[in-house]
């Protein structure tokens, strides 16, 4: 399984978008600041996943969240 999520810093509110095979090991490297990105930004809170078959779906989810229309639908299901 591979999954798209969504993050949140615990410091200023601001999101991180990302993808990944395993999430909780994932997220436990964000929070210990071995993600370059988002060292400055921890601690991060998971906002929101989904899981998908392969990486490629999960990657194509990931650039849509970061799209205008990503945004949109996020805002409008009240995510972010």
């Amino acid at each position: 399984m591979f999954y798209a999520y969504i993050l949140r810093s615990e410091k200023n509110g601001s999101h991180y978008y990302g993808h990944c095979s395993e999430l909780n090991k994932r997220l436990k490297r964000h929070n210990a600041g071995k993600v370059r990105s988002t060292k400055a930004y921890k601690p991060w809170k998971l906002i929101y996943s989904e899981e998908h078959q392969t990486k490629s779906e999960a990657y194509k989810r990931e650039q849509f969240f970061k799209s205008v229309d990503g945004y949109r639908y996020l805002k409008m299901k009240g995510i972010i």
